[in-house]
């Protein structure tokens, strides 16, 4: 006899799964909060014994899913998340809601644009508009760069928390090189994004293809965390209007938050 598929689907429903309930409830808690937390507050706020909240933390560390800070004792997420929430991107809502809004945006600026997210310590690609008369880029859909020398990457970094960052780019041997610019070590790091969280954009000199410069900024969900860049890259030896592009491209990273219905105040 064959079962009856909305039955059993009904039924495995109900089925309760305390370890599979915990772990996702960690991870929801994490992804909501500022910055990483200590373990004794998931446990509190979540309800869940200790001994089980830690337990939990240590196998989510173990896949890359949570990492752990120990000098602060605290617990934020790690690179695994990250691939989960590019994963989800690169699966419809992103790029089929930020490729028209790129494709206009190259088109009023001359200049190409381009949509990423993170993936570990990368960006990945998701949307690249061509500018009529410019030349491919690396930046093409599928792509994966490191994100410290991207625009984009740093618009994302600058938008994590400090702890994040330090969780993600621990020592020197983080840091990839592509033309020899950027950042090598986390002071450095640190320093670049002091100034990007400054300036409210992200800006790369030939650091990932020589002569060429572009400008990101930060795609933010509604607590705040950038779930996605947008930039606009050209010639450096082209007489461009930065400030104008840089207009440009803030006003199509607010207009891709609202219609992922992530619009925020002010």
């Amino acid at each position: 006899m064959i079962p009856d598929i909305g039955q059993e689907s009904a039924g495995r429903g109900a089925v309760q799964v305390p370890a599979a309930d915990h772990t996702l409830r960690i991870l929801r808690f994490l992804a909501r909060r500022a910055g990483p937390v200590a373990a004794s507050a998931l446990a509190r706020e979540l309800e869940i014994p200790r001994s089980t909240v830690y337990h939990l933390l240590a196998t989510l560390e173990a896949h890359g899913f949570v990492v752990h800070l120990p000098q602060e004792r605290r617990w934020g997420l790690g690179t695994s998340a990250f691939e989960l929430a590019g994963g989800y991107a690169r699966q419809e809502p992103l790029a089929r809601l930020g490729r028209p809004l790129l494709a206009s945006l190259a088109d009023r600026l001359g200049e190409s644009a381009h949509l990423a997210v993170m993936t570990g310590r990368d960006v990945l690609y998701i949307v690249e508009e061509r500018a009529l008369r410019r030349p491919a880029l690396i930046t093409d859909v599928g792509v994966r760069l490191p994100a410290h020398l991207t625009a984009t990457g740093r618009a994302m970094l600058a938008a994590l928390p400090r702890e994040q960052v330090r969780a993600l780019y621990p020592d020197a041997a983080s840091f990839a090189q592509r033309t020899g610019g950027g950042p090598t070590r986390p002071r450095e790091l640190n320093e670049l994004l002091r100034v990007v969280r400054q300036d409210g954009v992200a800006r790369e000199d030939g650091e990932v293809t020589a002569g060429l410069r572009s400008v990101g900024i930060a795609v933010r969900d509604h607590v705040d965390w950038p779930v996605a860049a947008v930039a606009v890259t050209w010639s450096a030896a082209a007489p461009v209007d930065e400030a104008a592009i840089t207009g440009a491209v803030a006003e199509t990273a607010l207009q891709l938050e609202r219609r992922l219905g992530y619009g925020r105040a002010g």
